[in-house]
């Protein structure tokens, strides 16, 4: 599990094309110290898993499905990259439950800049529409945010300076692609509602 709280901001330093797959080395001195074959490491709101780590390098093989359905396979060398290692047990809850499996994803439509914050508006897919509510979470590149408004196909959240330097929100331009995650509760009480729904109906 990850918490949504950005750790750092990494880099692509390579990617290799193995057909139905690829496989990327990422930098990051934060994440990779201690790692081992095995770990998990939250890219840009993905869990991948390290293969390799070698000084403050790391490479990670992301099979076609995950290119398809997440905003990886747009990445190049050079493209920076939100990391994240999962929270431990025990410790602060900082964001909220991320689970690092992308729902789907959405494009920055519009940035609305102030002298304190910055209002984000993103495209939001029709069927993760009903999971994203006002004041509600939303990870967005493996960040947890606050929804400010919720639309019928898009949301603003509203972001900080911190967020703004850290992140890769900093950095995406309207028209680029972003991971989306939506509440993972809210998911699990759809799923218990409807099923009680059904049983009730039979």
């Amino acid at each position: 599990m990850f918490t949504g709280i950005v750790e750092e901001l990494g880099e692509v330093t390579a990617v290799e094309d193995l057909g139905d797959a690829a496989r990327f080395r990422l930098r990051g001195p934060v994440v990779t110290e201690g790692a081992q074959h095995g770990d998990s490491i939250a890219v840009n709101g993905v869990c991948l898993t390290v293969v390799e780590h070698e000084g403050d390098e790391f490479t990670a093989d992301v099979m076609a499905e995950t290119l398809e359905r997440s905003s990886l396979g747009a990445l190049t060398v050079g493209s920076r990259v939100n990391l994240e290692r999962p929270t431990a047990v025990g410790a602060r809850l900082g964001g909220h439950i991320v689970q690092g499996h992308v729902d789907g994803t959405g494009a920055v439509l519009d940035r609305t800049p102030s002298d304190n914050w910055e209002i984000v508006k993103v495209s939001l897919p029709a069927g993760l529409a009903r999971y994203v509510v006002e004041k509600g979470s939303i990870t967005v590149d493996g960040i947890s945010l606050t929804v400010v408004e919720a639309g019928p196909d898009y949301f603003t959240v509203s972001l900080i300076p911190t967020t703004l330097a850290l992140t890769t929100l900093g950095l995406k331009q309207p028209g680029d692609p972003v991971n989306l995650e939506v509440d993972v509760v809210a998911k699990y009480v759809e799923r218990m509602l409807g099923d009680r729904v059904q049983g009730a109906t039979r």
